[in-house]
């Protein structure tokens, strides 16, 4: 059967990306997903019901997680694999994950399955909170990104595309939304919004979310940005090309791998003490880099 629902993309790009260990999770682990998705509200009648949505959700967790894209390798994978927390009776068929998924409200699925994953984030950093870290690595830097899902397709016929937050030193996707009448600017401030706190947390974009509003959004809440500047910002361009960058000795960097030999450098420049009285650069803006 195939995966053509676009409630299971949601199942397949929040959980997939939320890298959880390849290894089978354990009791504690389990129970912590399995108490987080009690919050999705279950849009089936109470009469007829032969699973609990609970269950139907963590066996589509776990699913997924082992390599599951079809209702059916979902099946499978819930009559036969080992799990930590085991559902009573029999396991449901696949025509009931795709009845129940489909129904699922997707927002209150990626809102259990975001709350899951800052736990989880919240534990490895109080686990490895002694760890000796080089400077500047206990700062949180945050990657907002959009992308287009495989496979999954809206009511219109549309590819869905989804805006995402990965979380760099954790390495974990902590939320992310789908992109709506492909704004994907305008999901730019919504999935942050997910984030409790963006306070001296660095979020890096692409160049199309280097944008005035986005950089008020983050100052706003506290937060830095770093955004990469092109074409569709001229202005700003025009103004960090007038910069002093000649006078700059930089900082460079040699790494040897796949058969070649990379030298990177790059030249930062202070904006403190820049001429910028026609208010070319962006708000609350301190440093420009050229790579």
């Amino acid at each position: 059967m195939p995966a053509t629902s676009s409630s299971l993309s949601v199942v397949l790009g929040a959980v997939a990306e939320s890298d959880v260990p390849s290894e089978q999770l354990d009791l504690a682990e389990s129970i912590g997903l399995l108490q987080a998705l009690s919050a999705v509200p279950d849009p089936r009648q109470a009469r007829g019901r032969r699973h609990s949505l609970q269950s139907i959700l963590l066996l589509s967790v776990g699913a997924v997680l082992a390599g599951a894209r079809s209702y059916t390798a979902i099946a499978q994978w819930a009559a036969h694999a080992e799990q930590a927390v085991a559902v009573c009776g029999s396991t449901p068929h696949a025509t009931t994950f795709g009845r129940v998924l489909a129904a699922v409200e997707p927002a209150a699925l990626q809102g259990a399955l975001t709350g899951w994953v800052l736990g989880r984030r919240g534990v490895r950093r109080w686990r490895h909170a002694e760890d000796p870290r080089p400077r500047g690595e206990d700062r949180t830097i945050l990657a907002v990104d959009g992308k287009t899902v495989r496979g999954a397709r809206g009511e219109d016929g549309q590819q869905t595309k989804l805006v995402a937050v990965f979380d760099h030193t954790e390495h974990l996707a902590l939320s992310q939304i789908e992109v709506v009448g492909g704004d994907e600017l305008g999901a730019f401030a919504p999935v942050l919004d997910t984030v409790p706190d963006l306070r001296d947390v660095v979020v890096t974009a692409d160049a199309l979310h280097c944008q005035r509003a986005h950089a008020d959004y983050l100052h706003a809440r506290g937060g830095h940005y770093l955004f990469t500047v092109k074409g569709n910002q001229p202005t700003l361009r025009r103004a960090l090309t007038r910069l002093p960058w000649a006078q700059v000795s930089g900082t460079r960097d040699r790494q040897v791998g796949h058969g070649r030999v990379e030298t990177r450098t790059i030249r930062v420049i202070d904006l403190a003490g820049s001429s910028d009285g026609q208010g070319e650069f962006f708000p609350d803006a301190r440093q420009a880099g050229l790579p």
